[in-house]
């Protein structure tokens, strides 16, 4: 088995912004489990490489609640069938040839998916895009791999990642025990899918 190269977020940093300046642009998959800190680290590499990075999150595809119910999918949300898979990978597509347009994002509060909500111009030169499913081996996410000059998975025990989707339920209003039924019966299942069924990136960040 391949070994797989640890880095930390300034390494991260560094290797990015050496393609700050190319005349194209440089794709980054930022891809983990649920509650991995895709997110975060994506926000602050953005912070820090300034106008010329956007962040792109796949979870601006999730489909809408009603189309999941009638597919009786709520109860899954969050798992790969429940997103708007080829939808997703026509925009990470559409980022390398077309310099303005515009895509989706997910309100977590709202629980729904807005849509048209950001937008990339010319002078977005480095694409975060960030998301659970980014190296799956499933089609069509497998597709996926193709577009990315860079992949990069984030390293999380599973203790770590219920404490901490349990605490995402409970800001959500759920109480403690309701918060970790809920992390245990889908997000861990979604977990140990990502686990098991992703390719290997080219670089891994332990525990941010």
């Amino acid at each position: 088995m391949p070994s797989i190269d640890y880095i930390n977020f300034e390494e991260l940093l560094g290797l990015i912004a050496r393609h700050t300046s190319l005349a194209g642009r440089f794709m980054v998959a930022i891809c983990g489990p649920p509650g991995s800190g895709k997110s975060t680290i994506a926000g602050l590499l953005v912070a820090r490489l300034g106008h010329c990075a956007k962040v792109v999150p796949m979870d601006g595809f999730h489909l809408d609640n009603r189309q999941l119910k009638n597919l009786d999918l709520l109860h899954r949300k969050g798992a790969p069938e429940t997103f708007d898979a080829f939808g997703f990978l026509e925009l990470v597509k559409d980022i390398r040839r077309t310099e303005n347009l515009s895509f989706p994002v997910f309100d977590r509060d709202a629980d729904q998916t807005i849509m048209d909500a950001d937008n990339l111009g010319p002078e977005h030169k480095i694409i975060i895009i960030e998301g659970n499913y980014l190296l799956l081996k499933k089609y069509p996410w497998s597709d996926l791999k193709d577009e990315f000059d860079l992949s990069v998975c984030l390293e999380v025990s599973d203790i770590e990642l219920e404490k901490r989707l349990t605490d995402r339920w409970i800001a959500h209003g759920l109480d403690p025990i309701s918060a970790s039924a809920r992390a245990l019966s889908n997000d861990m299942t979604n977990v140990r899918y990502v686990k098991k069924h992703s390719i290997l990136p080219d670089y891994i960040v332990a525990q941010i």
